[in-house]
């Protein structure tokens, strides 16, 4: 992590983590749904999600204490989709982010209506921005954002990709556009969608949106050759779980298809084609602090 992600990161991710404990306690009454739901949101993790939004906000003006809203909506599903990912049914982890996984702390049924509150609770929040006067939503703005998290989130993005993932566990893909397809859906699609609701935030222009939309697809799909390549090489404090875990399900994952060196050349082509898709369509934008969330690839374990 470079250093002025480092600076952004640690200006506002705690806020950020203030903000979503604050909210869930007032919005969830519930006593035990609440605690199943606020100690999966609050294990930890990267939020880099959030904090994409929150960068677009801040390359072009003030972030407002109703964007930790937006932000945090994206996060809620986010973890949504990680708890029923570990269920029996889907992955069947024990541990996620370096403790037991909700449906071993809690139950299983438990876990479920935890997933299921956190993803309705995120377009809840989408929905009350229309009254924040301080970002100037309308209530078409606040539609389109809805709008465009339920299919980032659903059956048209990170849903279908799981449901392929899933199908395709223990086939081997021989077709690269078809793992390209998996990884766009499964994880590129809720990476690309902070930075859509930020352009609508922003009311951007179409070929902004554009840029930033693209700059997200390459991220996304970056970030999952870069997970994949973790789970060959990382270590279990890296990556919160057991060790080589998609590798002994029989996932379909790039290196699992190029081999480790062919992997890692595309990793690099995905990060070249991020930066140029900002660099390249608008050269007059401030795009330093985005391009710093580049930096996430440069560990050793997955370069």
């Amino acid at each position: 992590m470079n250093e002025q992600l480092a600076t952004f990161s640690q200006q506002w991710q705690p806020q950020l983590n203030a903000f979503l404990e604050q909210k869930v306690t007032a919005d969830v009454s519930q006593a035990s749904l609440r605690q199943s739901m606020l100690y999966s949101l609050m294990a930890g993790g990267k939020r880099l999600r959030p904090l994409l939004y929150l960068a677009t906000v801040a390359s072009f003006t003030d972030i407002k204490s109703s964007d930790l809203q937006a932000a945090g909506a994206v996060e809620l599903i986010h973890t949504y989709s990680l708890i029923h990912d570990d269920l029996p049914a889907m992955d069947n982890d024990d541990y996620r982010r370096g403790q037991l996984t909700n449906h071993k702390q809690f139950s299983e049924a438990l876990a479920i209506l935890a997933g299921d509150g956190l993803l309705t609770l995120a377009f809840q929040w989408l929905g009350e921005l229309g009254s924040k006067s301080e970002l100037a939503l309308t209530t078409t703005d606040v539609a389109q954002m809805v709008t465009v998290l339920a299919q980032a989130a659903g059956p048209s993005g990170m849903v279908a990709g799981q449901a392929i993932d899933i199908e395709a566990t223990g086939k081997k893909l021989t077709d690269l556009a078809a793992v390209a397809k998996l990884d766009a859906l499964k994880t590129g699609a809720l990476l690309t969608a902070p930075l859509q609701l930020a352009a609508i935030r922003l009311k951007l222009s179409v070929d902004q949106t554009k840029a930033l939309i693209g700059f997200g697809q390459h991220f996304g799909v970056a970030f999952q050759i870069y997970d994949d390549l973790l789970d060959y090489l990382g270590t279990k404090a890296e990556l919160g779980k057991g060790v080589h875990k998609d590798v002994a399900a029989g996932k379909n994952t790039y290196p699992e298809l190029l081999g480790i060196t062919e992997a890692k050349q595309h990793l690099q082509a995905e990060i070249n084609a991020a930066k140029a898709s900002l660099t390249n369509v608008m050269p007059s934008f401030d795009h330093q602090l985005l391009l710093s969330f580049l930096s996430y690839f440069d560990k050793d374990s997955g370069q």
